[in-house]
């Protein structure tokens, strides 16, 4: 009986020092990634600001073939909004909304997520003239993850995670506006 007590209590003397820990870890997170496109800004900018165009591009939109999406406001304007259902649990359910455009240089997006895990996020996209014919667009990515989950967050690497899909987002969207 006493090895079992002093088992129940190292477990919970693990329990509470995790619990302390994670009052000092981060609770956001960041990531972002650039590309160089050999094209206008104005035309990538026209390009990326519709919601529908994501799909030509983004890698969480081939994850599912089978996964339902709908469209509902102006695409390209502030407040269209475009949701997936997927009963891929590395897709989901959620929605993206526009949430604030600055006409030629970014976009803002809300994103919700409902399924798996239910959480709001948010991401950007913006366009910089690197010359007449040469845009660099970046694409970003910032979370949070809510005390004690944030516990998780050192050991998920969101960076390289979230990073990865980015950039290869980025890379196909490259390959699509310089045909």
């Amino acid at each position: 009986m006493n090895i079992i007590k002093k088992i129940l209590f190292g477990l919970l003397t693990l329990v509470v020092l995790a619990l302390l820990i994670a009052l000092f870890l981060p609770k956001e997170f960041a990531v972002e990634r650039e590309i160089a496109i050999n094209q206008p800004k104005d035309t990538v900018f026209n390009y990326v600001k519709y919601l529908k165009n994501q799909d030509t591009f983004s890698v969480w939109s081939t994850k599912d073939p089978a996964m339902k999406k709908t469209f509902t406001g102006t695409d390209g304007t502030v407040g269209a909004i475009a949701g997936w259902d997927s009963k891929d649990e590395n897709v989901g359910v959620g929605e993206q909304e526009i949430t604030k455009i600055k006409e030629g240089e970014r976009i803002d997006f809300e994103l919700r997520f409902k399924v798996p895990i239910e959480s709001t996020d948010f991401a950007y996209m913006s366009t910089e003239a690197i010359s007449p014919n040469q845009t660099k667009v970046k694409w970003g990515f910032n979370g949070k993850m809510p005390y004690p989950m944030n516990l998780m967050l050192p050991f998920m690497n969101m960076e390289q995670m979230l990073g990865k899909d980015l950039q290869d987002g980025l890379n196909n969207l490259k390959v699509v506006l310089e045909k």
